[in-house]
């Protein structure tokens, strides 16, 4: 057997079981099978995928997936693909896929570490979501922050030239490291002087609301893949 690297490092999650509702257990029995697209170590079709070709967008972690369901209808031109860990989490897209009919979002249930380097062919996205990552927020824990130089470098070899990478989080000490990082990376030009306004798609979520109302920062970094 051939040494893969993706199995042995440092991951950027902790799994947690979390308390899956009736209705999230329902949408993953009756959705899953035709929106959830299986982990498997070679790159799949997207056309084949979502049934046509479309510029293809990928957001990791994705959370209880209301940022996504938004984005995803508001650009229905575009296809979405959700990684996200966490079966509640899962089954709650699922749900909004089914209430809203959102023809054009998929789901990958695995690390997204290893659904990139594995599933995801070189030059092929147009842009990647990367919306409130865990800030892990001690420092003897920076290390597990997903927002580091090889990660950074793999994601934008699945970036097609002219595609983006967009990243937002509350915490000012990850914001400088991401701006830090991605300023590093030569094929990535910062589309902002440092910070850039919150682009229109980006919808702002309750508790983004709620830490604006106490005062707390948000930070978005919108880089171009050269």
């Amino acid at each position: 057997m051939l040494y893969d690297p993706t199995e042995h490092r440092i991951r950027s999650f902790v799994t947690r079981a979390g308390r899956l509702s009736t209705a999230q257990a329902r949408a993953i029995e009756t959705l899953a099978p035709q929106f959830c697209i299986p982990y498997v170590k070679a790159p799949f079709d997207f056309s084949q995928a979502f049934g046509r070709s479309a510029p293809t967008i990928l957001e990791i972690g994705f959370g209880m997936g209301d940022t996504t369901a938004k984005i995803a209808a508001g650009m229905p031109e575009k296809n979405f693909i959700g990684v996200e860990v966490h079966t509640p989490g899962v089954g709650s897209l699922l749900k909004l896929i089914g209430e809203q009919n959102l023809a054009n979002l998929r789901i990958i249930q695995h690390d997204a570490f290893e659904v990139i380097t594995h599933m995801i062919a070189p030059e092929s996205l147009a842009g990647v979501h990367i919306f409130f990552p865990d800030p892990w927020h001690k420092a003897r824990h920076n290390k597990r922050r997903l927002i580091q130089s090889p990660f950074v470098e793999l994601l934008c070899s699945r970036i097609t030239s002219g595609g983006y990478l967009h990243c937002a989080t509350d915490w000012q000490d990850y914001a400088e490291q991401m701006l830090q990082v991605l300023g590093a990376e030569p094929s990535l030009r910062n589309t902002a002087e440092t910070y850039a306004p919150r682009p229109a798609y980006r919808p702002v979520t309750k508790f983004e609301n709620r830490g604006l109302r106490l005062g707390h920062g948000v930070w978005d970094l919108v880089f171009e893949k050269r």
